[in-house]
């Protein structure tokens, strides 16, 4: 089961961390993913420096924007899937 966790702490709530959130959980549906992705939140990362928000994946760090949200799970997440 791959692990992905995405910070709700303040700073990348304001950078929009809910609809990072809304975006993989509506992939996960889409592509009938629930048995190989697990999604959680957490608070600070200590990654507020990042452009975007917190999103770890394999112990990864990386900064995500909401927009950039669907790209990111089809070229980083998919293929550990």
């Amino acid at each position: 089961m791959l692990e992905i966790k995405i910070c709700v702490g303040s700073s990348c709530h304001l950078k929009g961390s809910y609809n990072v959130i809304n975006e993989f959980q509506h992939l996960i549906e889409e592509k009938a993913l629930h048995d190989k992705i697990d999604i959680k939140a957490t608070f600070c990362m200590k990654q507020c420096q990042k452009n975007g928000v917190a999103v770890e994946v394999n112990n990864e760090i990386f900064g995500v924007l909401p927009e950039a949200a669907e790209e990111f799970f089809k070229n980083v997440i998919l293929p550990k899937v």
